[in-house]
């Protein structure tokens, strides 16, 4: 389909990268304002200096120049002398002397690590003694200091499994620092090490008492870790196992997943991880019709059907499904600029719950990603692999295959703005993986123009994030899947197809530590995603590669988390209203895997138009945390969901589901009940 939009990217110029520093605190400054720590640390030091130095002894030093001392404040905040250009050694055991009676001081800070910071006084005569200069040595061991890690993990290339509730405080340390990127995840350990101490943060849950092994291994450690010189490895032995009930015929719901995971590294550079899961389950209603649904435009062939966010299923007989996954990747860093990983799993970009233009909503797939981080600029290629299940495109017994290729660069525009500029393209695999789109720079629509206009399909995309306080952020998306500019103001029209997101997040809300609150909003018109050729939407699995609504949609989100010591409740409020076909050969525009060529009309197109349906979800969920390494917990929850279509069908029955669970789970993804 020809394009109407073109993106018009603008280069910005470099800066040095910088990191959230703090100076040295005394008692005297612990109330004092961020912004002027510095100079009350100076003012004191001078102060303290003038009072006990002995000035007269300056009469006994022949040299008129300048003396100059090097000292540090070290991690522990004890001051120490280091280097002083002077040969007389009673003017030296004089400034040890008096540095000796310094208080001992609130470490410097680099994020959340106490590091050294060295200053120079300077004495500039024997007349002058009162106007000594102090300032910073610029060659500080803070700036040079590297963060190590007791933990291998923590200092590794492999990725923080991504989780939403656990990256809550992984984000909020980022948020903090300055020229930090957020939006692409899953996020690195050791990127996330420099920003936040991930030492620290799992060794206030360690039990350090236990004496037996068992109880060492159920709540403190892998199940297997192994270190030698160069290389280490940890195994897990993984389980989801839960136990519910809802307001169903059904007697009761279970889920029973059992799997290892295996991870570990070669030197600092590379590392990989492997996970391997087998389930089975009964699920709430709701999600078993989904799980059944026999439309052709959904269900997988050779399969009884498709388990949302993991893949096809068997059946077991009384609404129990059997369904694998399958994980795993290498991760290779080979400088402070570049990082490649190759493997199978999920990918998300933005910095809300949902995302419009890649997500971790449909099943895991072949990945390779390239992401170069440089000054300002951090950039991010992203090839897929995707697979359409559906029988009618099933060719030899074998599924039909996509390529989906992915551009996004973030770039901080200041300390407060964010910019993000993302593209993608999407080509069948029938047709042969194009070269041109192993391009690694933008852009994708000169390589769809050189094709054909129906041989690919290609999106743009905007993201913006601004940081109102440390602890306040606004975030944004815009993805433009279809716009005629010569029809900017009639929305009506079918071919103005794109999607928006608004949302904000506070950390440490009202001064409540760890209380998390987030509101967001997200709109997507009839037909965007999808493609006359529905091999060639933007979905993979059955399911969208966007927001898990597909297209053809407005919804609020809003989510209330607290955390306090090994407890975390979240609740999560969702309301909004979806456009579903009337009949099977038309299409309004929600179905992403429907042609738009069977379009209802091209005029006259409005949001949720077709057979529109009211979405309420509560999702209440608390957890206790049992194990940091392996992240085991047990938990337990409730979902309420009310499901009102204008029209009654037999896929999308009028429902008011209640569904209540408890059981013990080590997380890994996200796994997404609220459609």
């Amino acid at each position: 389909m020809k394009k109407r939009v073109f993106l018009i990217a603008i280069i910005f110029p470099l800066s040095l990268y910088s990191q959230v520093e703090k100076y040295p605190i005394y008692t005297e400054c612990i109330d004092v304002k961020r912004q002027f720590t510095e100079k009350c640390f100076y003012e004191q030091t001078k102060k303290i200096f003038f009072r006990e130095f002995n000035s007269s002894i300056l009469k006994k030093e022949n040299s008129p120049k300048a003396i100059n001392v090097t000292f540090l404040t070290t991690n522990s905040g004890v001051f120490k002398v280091i280097y002083m250009n002077s040969s007389q050694e009673e003017l030296k055991n004089e400034v040890a002397r008096v540095f000796d009676t310094f208080p001992k001081v609130t470490p410097a800070m680099l994020n959340e690590y106490a590091v050294e910071m060295r200053f120079v006084i300077t004495i500039p005569n024997k007349k002058n003694v009162r106007k000594i200069k102090l300032q910073r040595a610029f060659k500080s061991i803070a700036k040079n200091k590297s963060i190590t890690s007791k933990y291998k993990r923590h200092s590794s290339q492999l990725n923080i499994p991504f989780v939403y509730q656990r990256y809550i405080p992984y984000e909020f340390s980022m948020h903090k620092a300055e020229n930090t990127h957020t939006a692409v995840k899953p996020y690195i350990y050791s990127s996330v090490n420099t920003y936040m101490n991930l030492d620290k943060e799992k060794e206030q849950f360690l039990k350090p008492n236990l004496k037996s092994r068992v109880a060492k291994k159920l709540w403190n450690e892998h199940l297997l870790e192994v270190n030698g010189e160069g290389y280490w490895f940890n195994l897990n032995f993984l389980t989801d196992v839960q136990l519910g009930k809802d307001n169903s015929k059904n007697s009761f719901t279970y889920n029973s997943t059992f799997g290892v995971n295996i991870h570990g590294g070669f030197g600092d550079k590379f590392s990989f991880s492997a996970t391997i899961l087998e389930g089975r389950g009964r699920f709430s209603e709701y999600i078993s019709n989904f799980i059944e649904n026999p439309s052709n435009t959904f269900k997988p062939a050779f399969s009884a059907g498709l388990v949302p966010g993991r893949g096809k299923t068997e059946g077991l007989g009384g609404s129990a499904f059997y369904y694998p996954v399958t994980e795993g990747y290498f991760s290779y860093t080979p400088n402070k600029f570049l990082q490649f990983q190759l493997g199978n799993g999920k990918n998300f970009i933005g910095d809300g719950y949902r995302s419009l233009l890649l997500s971790d909503v449909s099943s895991p797939m072949p990945f390779l990603k390239l992401t170069a981080t440089f000054g300002k600029l951090k950039y991010s290629s992203i090839w897929l692999w995707g697979t359409d299940v559906r029988q009618p495109v099933v060719m030899d017994n074998t599924h039909a295959r996509k390529y989906i290729a992915l551009h996004y660069l973030s770039i901080n525009i200041n300390r407060k703005l964010n910019i993000g500029l993302f593209e993608s393209a999407v080509s069948k695999g029938d047709e042969g993986f194009d070269m041109g789109f192993l391009n690694p720079l933008i852009f994708y629509r000169t390589i769809e123009f050189g094709r054909g206009e129906d041989a690919g399909n290609t999106m743009l995309g905007l993201t913006v994030k601004y940081k109102v306080k440390k602890n306040l952020l606004l975030y944004s998306q815009v993805v433009v899947d279809e716009f005629f500019f010569g029809r900017f103001n009639d929305l009506g029209f079918w071919a103005n197809k794109f999607g928006v997101q608004f949302g904000a997040k506070y950390f440490n809300a009202f001064k409540i530590k760890n209380l998390f609150l987030q509101g967001e909003f997200n709109m997507v018109r009839p037909y965007t995603f999808s493609h006359k050729d529905p091999v060639l939407n933007y979905a993979n699995y059955s399911q969208p590669l966007a927001h898990a609504w597909g297209a053809n949609f407005w919804e609020t989100v809003g989510i209330i988390n607290y955390k306090f010591k090994r407890w975390t409740g979240t609740a999560k409020f969702t309301l909004g209203e979806k456009g579903f076909d009337k009949e099977a050969t038309i299409s309004y525009g929600g179905d992403i895997y429907k042609s738009y060529e069977i379009r209802r009309g091209d005029e006259n197109n409005e949001l949720a138009q077709g057979n529109k349906a009211a979405i309420f979800l509560m999702d209440l969920q608390a957890r206790y945390l049992l194990n940091p390494s392996s992240n085991l917990s047990l938990f337990g929850g409730v979902i309420v969901r009310k499901f009102s279509p204008e029209t009654a069908t037999a896929v999308f029955k009028k429902s008011n589901q209640i569904w209540f669970t408890i059981g013990i789970k080590a997380d890994l993804f996200n796994w997404y009940f609220d459609f």
